[in-house]
This record gives structure tokens, C-alpha cells and sequence, in this order.
């Protein structure tokens, strides 16, 4: 079977249309898709603006007009409520003011303490109202339904609020209510108030032209004033239930938009609105479908400009590779023999284009592998070095030299014991999965492991190339190592594996950074007194019952940014003075948040130490 995969070929062409194919569609489909995507962001952003634009004219537009409505409202009302007018006068005031007026239907005037049996002070335009057979009659059963139904509040009114009402019925007029404050009594409060009746085609008017754009206005209670579709208006439709209606009466800023589901189609739109002064909203609203539609086309034109090109480009390279076959081929014979090891080959091709260059090159990188060769035999001495890139780079001063390093040691706890119980074969399978891990979280938080000690950890920060956060790193690899071994002890438990404790060590100082070894073997590492004080605070986590200590120096360099608390003092071999260590519980942000970072496995009974006194 492995005797028919290794002769098995896939031609040339096949390799080069299907790398082709990938290309062509990897950068091709995302660009057209891109394109698409920002057209569709461009339309949609277009329409936003076009909505608040729309919304607003239209929002003007009714401000003026209802203003202009409520100026001749004012004006009637007064005529209507001057005690010093005749009759004769009072009926030149009204000849010009109102019945000449062709917005005006009623105006009437409300006393908040007058006699509800007494005749309304009211003026009618019956002109208007014959055009539907109706005649002043048609304003008191207007006014009874809006009092017995509570369709109009004039409460609100005499709390000096402006309020505007669709006040058409079926089988009447179209027909708008108006209330506005007139007058106030000496306590300041309103006592009278201009109830009046306007036409609704003039407002209608402005929205009546029909579109992909449906703009509307509602009053204070989400009910229509004005729509495209002039039923819904006569109807009394009530658009409250539209999101983008209640974001409009909920909103305290004038203008707004938002995205929306129609509730009767569930289809997508996009919709603004601007407030008024006087309470009611006009919406702008234009259906996503109708606004990607020129988008969507474009994608369509993209994919099928893509696959003609496509197309034209896979059998253009399926010629070309035909002229590859040979020389290609050769070069693969002169391939295998360099992965036997044989360097002293040469691919010989003659060719005057691409396909010779390649064999040039791949000429120079045989003599360049035979270098190479030699520079591997001579680094095999430096097996398991971590600074490897370093020395090739000619960035370590070989020999050693003085470092500012943070040192880290750890330790599995009762490691002799757990060798005693256990094969060596699970051993060696806990350690891999253990080093694993710990040795994943050294490397991204910049930290150089330097060797393993059995079951122990060196580890290194600020060698070969140090920064300031060196210690920072340091403690924050610790503490995801905390996070990291409850982890990986849940999973051993569920596996019916004993859990790993371990203790670790921190300290910062100056150490000898540099090769050690022989002409045979050679060795990077850091010595000195920080390396031996790192590995007796290691020491010291048993006797203190934690698995993580500092010395002073890292603390004093990084304890600002991590939630410390002393652990107590010990003396330690090699040191005649007592050793103060700290505990690390977590971290400490800049606003001085504490985040613990606490375990089952952090703390624990301490217990005695070898070479560690507790002072």
C-alpha cells in the first residue's frame, strides 16, 4: 500500500490549476464580497442619512404647519372670547379670520369651570362639512365621542400642552383636533382653552406621495395623522406597536434611528424620526430589501466576472505548465536525492526562464544545505539551548555575560513518591503532559526555559535580552500556571489520576549569563547567587504551605500590579540573613480592582523543608 502512495502522482497541471483555482477564488471571492459589503454599507448609510434628511424637512414642514394653524386658532379664539365685540363686530372678525379661512372647520372655545349644559362658545365652517352632508351638527357628536371614549385629553391641554388628534370617524369628515392654551387666571393656571377642528387633507398632502421611502406622522400616542395609504389615516390605525414608533415617543432628543422588524412582515427596515414642538413624530422608513437590492446585484455581476476570468485563467496555466513538466520533473529526481542527505548533486537544467532560475537557485541552496550541514553538526552541541536564534544572530557574547535576570524555579511535590507508585512509563507520560503546559505559558509570557532538572523547572526572564517587565512576565506566567494545573488536575481526576502540586519560586537580581560546557558539549545558562536564592524561595513554598513565593526584589519591581501579602521570613541555606517572602494572590488593575487567583492546589498545610527554617 505505501509502495502504490509513493507512486502515485498528481500531474503538474493539475497542482498548478488547482493552486490557481484557490488563489483566483481566495482573492477574488473575498474582493468581490468586499466590494458587495461596503456597497451595501454605502447604500445603507446612504438611506440613513436620506431617512434623518427626510424625516426631517417633512418634521419642518409640519412645525410650520401647525404653527400657522394654531396662530388662526389663537386669533378666532380671541374674537370668539373678547366681551367688548358686538355682534356685528365679532361677525367681521370671524367674515375674515375664519369663515374665509380654508383650513379652519371649527374653533371652540372651553371654560374649565363652565356649565356643561351651557352652549359651547363655538364657531363652525359648515361650508366644509356639507362637502360630506354633514352639517355644525356633526362638531357636538364629534366632541361627546371625544369626551365619552377619552379620545382627546384635554386635561393636558389645561396644563398648557399643545395636543393634536385624528378626529376622523366613519361615515364623517377628515378632520384634526387642536388643543391650545389661552388663558390664564390670576393663580397662573389655564382656564381657557382653544378646542378646534382643522382639516386633514392639507396634512395629508404632505405625505401623500407614495415610494420606496414610507414616511408618516403619528401623534403622542402612536396613532396616524398622515400616511401614504390615506385609509389607515381615516381609519384611526395605531402604529404604537412599531419599535421604531415607540423608540420616537420614548425618545428625549429630537432625532433618532434605528433597524426594525415591520410587525405584520417581519421583513427588515431601516427608519428615522424626528420629533416636534408640539408632540407629534414624523417616521422615515425604507425596507433593507429594497435599499441592498442594487448590492446584492453587483455581487451577482462579481461572481459571474470572477468565473468567466476563471475560467480563462485555468486553461491558459494548464497550457503553461505543460512546459514545466520536464525540467520540474528533474529537479524533483535531484529533490529526493537531497533528502537522502546527498549534497553533491546538481539539477543541470538548461532553461533561459523562470524554470531555470529556479534550478540556478536551487543549485546555490544544495551548496548553502552543505553549510548548512555543517553549521547543525556544530549546534548539536547546544542541544536543548533556548537562545539558539541569538547565538546565529551573533547577539550573545559567548563566554558570559552580567544580567539584570528574573529567575524561576518549580518543583512537583512528593514527585519521589508518585515516581515509587507509578510505572515509568506514566511518569514520563505525566511529566511530558505537565512540561507541556507550564512550558507553553513560560514561552508566551517571554520567558526562556533553561533547563529541566528532573521534575523541576528553571526558567528565565532578561536573558539573553531583557525589558523592564521581565519580573511582571515572570509573575503573571505564575499565576496562570496556578490556573493551568487545576486545570490539568480536574482532568487527571476524571481520568482516576492523583493531582500535582507544585511550589515556585521567583526572584530578580544580577547573574552570569552565558555558554558553559565543553568543546564537546556546550551549554547556555544564568549562575549565581540569584539562581541559588530563586531555587531556596522554591524551597520554602512547602514550609510556607503555598505553591508560589517571592523574594523582595521581585516584589519591589512588580508588586504594584499584583495582589501581595507577606508570607513571613526564613532562613535558607548560603544565607545568613533571613529571607522575607510574599504570597501572590491574584492580580491588581489600574483601578485598583483586585482579580484573586486562587486554587484548591495554591495553598495547603505547610509542612517541613529541607535547607528552609521559618523564622
Amino acid at each position: 500500500m505505501s509502495q502504490v502512495l509513493r507512486n502515485f502522482k498528481i500531474p503538474i497541471a493539475i497542482k498548478l490549476v488547482t493552486i490557481t483555482s484557490i488563489l483566483l477564488v481566495a482573492t477574488a471571492g473575498p474582493i468581490a464580497f468586499q466590494a458587495s459589503n461596503r456597497f451595501e454599507q454605502i447604500a445603507i448609510d446612504r438611506e440613513r442619512s436620506a431617512n434623518m434628511d427626510q424625516s426631517l424637512a417633512r418634521a419642518n414642514e409640519v412645525e410650520g404647519l401647525l404653527l400657522s394653524y394654531i396662530d388662526k386658532i389663537k386669533i378666532v379664539a380671541s374674537v370668539l372670547f373678547d366681551p367688548n365685540l358686538s355682534s356685528e363686530d365679532r361677525q367681521k372678525a370671524l367674515a375674515l379670520s375664519f369663515y374665509e379661512d380654508r383650513d379652519l372647520v371649527a374653533v371652540e372655545v372651553k371654560d374649565l369651570n363652565s356649565d356643561p349644559q351651557r352652549p359651547p362658545l363655538r364657531v363652525v365652517n359648515e361650508a366644509y362639512l356639507q362637502n360630506y352632508s354633514l352639517d355644525q351638527h356633526y362638531i357636538d357628536q364629534l366632541r361627546r365621542r371625544q369626551v365619552e371614549q377619552n379620545l382627546f385629553p384635554f386635561a393636558t391641554v389645561f396644563a398648557e400642552q399643545i395636543e393634536v388628534r385624528n378626529s376622523s370617524m366613519p361615515e364623517g369628515a377628515p378632520l384634526i383636533t387642536l388643543g391650545v392654551p389661552l388663558v390664564k387666571d390670576e393663580m397662573g393656571e389655564v382656564s381657557h382653552i382653544a378646542l378646534a377642528e382643522v382639516r386633514l387633507d392639507r396634512l395629508q398632502r404632505v405625505f401623500a406621495n407614495i415610494n420606496e421611502r414610507e414616511i408618516f406622522l403619528v401623534d403622542r400616542q402612536g396613532s396616524l395623522l398622515a400616511h401614504p395609504n390615506e385609509e389607515w389615516v381615516l381609519s384611526l390605525v395605531s402604529l404604537s406597536s412599531w419599535s421604531i414608533v415607540g423608540s420616537a415617543l420614548a425618545s428625549r432628543v429630537r432625532q433618532g434611528e434605528e433597524r426594525f422588524l415591520h410587525p405584520q412582515t417581519g421583513e427588515a427596515y431601516r427608519g428615522a424620526y424626528t420629533g416636534t414642538a408640539f408632540g407629534v413624530s414624523v417616521v422615515a422608513a425604507v425596507s433593507e430589501e429594497v435599499i441592498l437590492e442594487a448590492a446584492r446585484q453587483v455581487r451577482r455581476e462579481a461572481i459571474y466576472i470572477a468565473g468567466r476570468i476563471l475560467s480563462v485563467a485555468l486553461f491558459l496555466i494548464f497550457v503553461f505548465s505543460m512546459s514545466l513538466t520536464a525540467p520540474i520533473e528533474k529537479l524533483a529526481d535531484v529533490t529526493q536525492e537531497v533528502a537522502k542527505g546527498n549534497f553533491n548533486v546538481k539539477s543541470n537544467v538548461r532553461s533561459w526562464d523562470e524554470v531555470g532560475e529556479l534550478a540556478r537557485s536551487f543549485d546555490h541552496m544544495i551548496e548553502g544545505l552543505q553549510e548548512r550541514d555543517k553549521v547543525k553538526n556544530l549546534f548539536n552541541k547546544f542541544h536543548g539551548s533556548s537562545v539558539t536564534d541569538d547565538l546565529l544572530k551573533g547577539d550573545v557574547q559567548l563566554g558570559g555575560s552580567r544580567k539584570d535576570v528574573t529567575v524561576f524555579f518549580s518543583d512537583i511535590r512528593d514527585f519521589t513518591k508518585f515516581s515509587e507508585g507509578h510505572t515509568p512509563e506514566e511518569v514520563v507520560d505525566m511529566l511530558n503532559e505537565y512540561f507541556h503546559i507550564m512550558v507553553g505559558i513560560i514561552n508566551r509570557n517571554q520567558g526562556i526555559v533553561d533547563k529541566f532538572i528532573g521534575d523541576a523547572i528553571m526558567a528565565v526572564w532578561g536573558a539573553p535580552n531583557g525589558t523592564e517587565r521581565d519580573p511582571h512576565n515572570a509573575v503573571k506566567a505564575c499565576l496562570e500556571m496556578r490556573q493551568a494545573l487545576a486545570d490539568l488536575n480536574k482532568v487527571r481526576v476524571e481520568r482516576g489520576q492523583v493531582p500535582i502540586r507544585i511550589g515556585m519560586g521567583l526572584h530578580s537580581g544580577d547573574a552570569i549569563s552565558g555558554t558553559i560546557g565543553s568543546d564537546e558539549r556546550m551549554e547556555y545558562t544564568v549562575i549565581g547567587d540569584s539562581v541559588n536564592q530563586a531555587a531556596r524561595i522554591e524551597a520554602s513554598t512547602k514550609a510556607f504551605g503555598t505553591d508560589l513565593l517571592l523574594s523582595q526584589a521581585v516584589v519591589d519591581r512588580a508588586g504594584a500590579e499584583f495582589v501581595i501579602e507577606e508570607a513571613g521570613r526564613a532562613e535558607v541555606k548560603g544565607k545568613s540573613e533571613a529571607l522575607v517572602m510574599y504570597k501572590v494572590r491574584g492580580y491588581r488593575h489600574e483601578n485598583g480592582e483586585e482579580q484573586l487567583v486562587q486554587t484548591e492546589y495554591s495553598d495547603f498545610a505547610p509542612e517541613a523543608a529541607d535547607k528552609v527554617k521559618v523564622a
